[in-house]
């Protein structure tokens, strides 16, 4: 019996030990954290998709607080929240935030089945990183899509599917946050964050292709050739050709769509602008058209009179006269 008194109150003292040890180690290594950290991360929408830049939605919350002590948390963007949500964290921390304009993702290539022709085939793992790997993949263009959908699997949001029939990626604007994790899950970087544009209008150029003229038209039919016309054309100094191949700033363009008109490959594409009405032709009245077809048709028809022999009692009638 005193054997199990003596253990209980041996353990006993052991656990109060260490408990107060552990108190101290706790109070001593505590680390100190922003409760307006958690208040942000509530705010944020979880998706942890790393669109911001940062790991996770915590990791933001904890930068979006750091930044508010520096005075500003300006270029800090919650892609998925977006100006909404921006703007109740800057509420929250008594901070103004600057109006972002909304983004989306583009598909910078139009390489289609009927555009770009196989010329070889592959048989091994069904990935973008792979047959980029391996080489420029069943095509001749070494820059276009590969079309094995690394950008669907990337995307969390459901915004961005393989179309069969042309064999490319397409983005769901209405979907589509923005989180950027398309652009790192595609090997050949055709995928871009681009201003979404007044009423989700903008002007891009549809290819990456770096080769020269000849060898781009050759390997796909609506290839950019490089060939400057979009840059003549272009009055207000948004588009710049490097490496055969032209850009349009998104922040420069104000989607006068001349370029578009301009480009002999079609490489330059215009998305949700109004279809332009065909010209019609001025044609005159038509109970005009048909009064001056029946004048002319009495004047044909009718015959002119022949003048009529003078008698002997016109003539004396005429002298009398």
């Amino acid at each position: 019996m005193n054997f199990i008194l003596s253990a209980v109150i041996v353990l006993g003292a052991i656990a109060l030990i260490a408990a107060v040890v552990l108190y101290a180690c706790s109070k001593k290594f505590a680390v100190y954290e922003d409760p307006r950290i958690g208040q942000v991360q509530e705010l944020l929408p979880g998706a942890n998709c790393g669109g911001c830049g940062f790991a996770g939605c915590a990791d933001m919350a904890g930068a979006l607080v750091k930044a508010c002590d520096a005075g500003s948390i300006d270029g800090l963007l919650c892609p998925v929240g977006g100006q909404a949500v921006m703007g109740q964290v800057a509420d929250l921390l008594g901070m103004a935030v600057a109006n972002s304009e909304p983004k989306v993702a583009v598909v910078r290539c139009y390489g289609t089945c009927e555009n770009r022709p196989r010329i070889a085939e592959y048989d091994g793992l069904m990935t973008c990183a792979a047959v980029n790997a391996t080489g420029q993949g069943e095509t001749g263009c070494g820059y276009g899509c590969l079309g094995c959908g690394d950008c669907t699997r990337a995307c969390t949001f459901d915004a961005i599917h393989m179309n069969p029939e042309t064999g490319l990626p397409e983005v769901d604007e209405d979907k589509c946050t923005a989180c950027g994790a398309c652009v790192k899950a595609c090997p050949r970087h055709i995928i871009e964050l681009r201003k979404k544009g007044p009423k989700g209008r903008r002007v891009y150029v549809r290819c990456v292709n770096k080769d020269k003229g000849a060898v781009a038209r050759k390997n796909c039919q609506v290839a950019c050739i490089g060939c400057g016309k979009c840059f003549k054309v272009c009055k207000f100094d948004a588009i710049t050709i490097e490496n055969n191949l032209s850009y349009i700033d998104p922040e420069k363009c104000r989607l006068c769509t001349k370029c578009v008109d301009e480009c002999p490959t079609g490489a330059i594409v215009k998305v949700n602008f109004p279809v332009r009405k065909p010209k019609q032709e001025v044609k005159a009245p038509a109970d005009a058209a048909q009064a001056v077809a029946a004048k002319e048709t009495v004047a044909t028809e009718t015959p002119k009179k022949e003048a009529e022999p003078l008698t002997s009692n016109k003539k004396e009638e005429e002298v009398k006269a």
